[in-house]
């Protein structure tokens, strides 16, 4: 079953995503700035994903394809810089359960409106009860985080 690879290896990255904002709280003790730490770790961040470019190509990236992308599609990257940020600030005050638990609310959230507005090129799924109720759970299940 190829699904059951992808998933395991979805796994193994949510493991590596919740203890990277723990990860760079302990640079931004050291260096003494949360903005600082950001900026070394999207720097690495960067550095690899250069090297994964040269090592695995680059597939049709020129000016021109480039130039073909929505401008406000870039902000993608302002949001990973205000992610990383953000988690080191937060992370080390609510604790990584509280954190995440809260973080994956506010991804359902913003994937079914995505969905039911069927934006980014999505295909239209309206919002239903079910779905609303899973957030809710979601939601209440960090209630309950941050109350334990």
């Amino acid at each position: 079953m190829a699904g059951a690879g992808y998933m395991a290896a979805a796994v193994v990255l949510g493991v590596l995503l919740a203890w990277q904002p723990l990860m760079n709280a302990i640079l931004a003790r050291a260096i003494g700035s949360p903005w600082g730490a950001t900026a070394v770790s999207i720097m690495v961040s960067w550095l690899a994903a250069m090297a994964m470019v040269l090592a695995l190509g680059h597939g049709t990236m020129t000016r021109a394809t480039l130039a073909t992308v929505p401008w406000w599609v870039y902000l993608a990257g302002l949001v990973g810089a205000a992610f990383v940020g953000g988690a080191v600030v937060i992370a080390p005050v609510t604790g990584g359960l509280l954190f995440f638990a809260c973080v994956i609310a506010g991804q359902l959230l913003g994937a079914t409106l995505a969905d039911h507005f069927g934006l980014f090129d999505l295909e239209l799924r309206p919002i239903s009860l079910a779905r609303a109720l899973g957030i809710a759970l979601v939601l209440g299940g960090a209630l309950l985080a941050q109350r334990g």
